[in-house]
């Protein structure tokens, strides 16, 4: 993303920009000339306030807003090779993925309860991940789950990514890290 980003100043946006509203999860369209205000620019995607409103708007249509598309932390090791799957990375991947209105990735907020990979007969991984969210009733809840879905894809030798989304146990400020309390105050 652009490290020199002033969220004071609107930008106008460059087309017509799909977007999804938060917290509803409702998908709209943004039109050409628009003029929105970044709030958050982390893991790819962006957060705009819009007439008083905050969107989503996903890494494909940055570019709508002048900026270019990030690259992730993904890379290919020794396990790439040896058709393995390097568990590190898929946290890494994690790590990319932000609550749209939280500037903490889910990992750090305590999202992710399970992750494990599983050698598939025939060839291939398969990464099971159990998460839940911050609050039952998110309707950004698909948007999180396919963002993660998308990004630990990327990770070499994965060949599928089964997300299950529980509330069991029910998401609590004791779950994120030390520093993510600190960083909003929740300590």
């Amino acid at each position: 993303m652009n490290a020199s980003l002033d969220v004071r100043t609107p930008i106008a946006l460059s087309r017509d920009c799909p977007a999804v509203m938060i917290p509803e999860g409702s998908k709209v369209t943004l039109t050409a000339g628009t003029e929105v205000f970044v709030t958050q620019a982390l893991g790819g995607s962006v957060t705009v306030n819009v007439h008083g409103n905050l969107a989503r708007i996903s890494a494909e249509h940055v570019d709508a807003l002048g900026m270019e598309r990030s690259a992730g932390p993904v890379e290919h090791t020794q396990a790439a090779a040896s058709g393995r799957v390097d568990e590190s990375l898929i946290w890494d991947q994690l790590r990319t993925c932000y609550d749209p209105e939280i500037p903490i990735n889910i990992v750090e907020l305590g999202l992710i309860y399970r992750c494990e990979v599983v050698p598939q007969e025939g060839g291939g991984n398969r990464v099971e991940i159990d998460m839940t969210l911050t609050a039952p009733g998110c309707g950004m809840g698909p948007i999180l789950v396919d963002d993660v879905r998308g990004k630990v894809c990327e990770v070499p030798n994965v060949t599928d990514v089964a997300i299950e989304l529980t509330f069991d146990p029910p998401w609590h400020s004791d779950m994120m890290s030390e520093a993510a309390r600190l960083q909003t105050g929740m300590y």
